[in-house]
């Protein structure tokens, strides 16, 4: 783990990376990182999240910038201007069930070959997909998600960091953590090694590549 200044850290990421990037309506994603995208106008992006929160509003600044191209998300019922987007064909977007979704990225990070899920059979979500059927039910294969960079925000860092978060702060950020080559995180506070009880840390520091310094 290597600590980093937000303009550096922003620098990592080239034009049309894919991003995963934490939270849930904005709780748990890493608000400076988002503003510093925005700032270096860092475009082209393919984001892979929950949501979009709303305008203004965590990954909702980098819809407001145009810097995104490609949406995979389990909704956007919050963002009108995620949907002007879509429904105008500026940016591509991939619904995916909610638990599905969670699952792809944990598939990506615990290196599976992909999910099996009924949720979707019967429906358009099941089109250009491989189903199997198994004691006589179906199911779709669901593929694993990566990206080459996971945005995280936790409650604490240590200088090792290691990472708790705050309550439904969680949300996808652990997983995301697991299931992309570079990991940037950002936190509230940073702490020493050692403040952080063991068994409450939820994304180990082995696993993070960077820490965003404090200003």
């Amino acid at each position: 783990m290597k600590g980093i200044r937000l303009e550096a850290a922003v620098d990592l990421i080239p034009e049309g990376a894919s991003l995963m990037i934490g939270g849930f309506m904005a709780v748990g994603t890493p608000e400076r990182l988002m503003d510093e995208l925005v700032r270096q106008h860092r475009g082209g992006l393919t984001v892979i999240a929950n949501d979009t929160a709303r305008p203004g509003v965590g990954i909702g600044k980098l819809i407001d910038a145009r810097l995104v191209r490609r949406l995979i998300v389990s909704h956007i019922g919050t963002n009108p201007e995620t949907q002007r987007q879509m429904l105008a064909d500026e940016l591509e977007v991939e619904l995916v069930p909610q638990g599905t979704l969670a699952e792809r990225v944990r598939a990506g990070g615990f290196g599976l070959g992909g999910v099996l899920t009924a949720t979707g059979i019967g429906t358009s979500v099941e089109h250009g997909k491989q189903s199997l059927e198994i004691d006589g039910r179906r199911f779709l294969v669901e593929l694993p998600l990566r990206a080459d960079f996971a945005l995280i925000r936790g409650k604490r860092c240590d200088h090792k960091g290691n990472l708790d978060y705050s309550l439904t702060a969680r949300n996808f950020n652990p997983l995301m953590a697991l299931a992309a080559d570079t990991v940037i995180a950002e936190a509230a506070s940073i702490v020493p090694v050692g403040v952080i009880p063991p068994d409450e840390v939820s994304t180990p520091g082995v696993v993070v590549d960077y820490v965003v310094q404090r200003n």
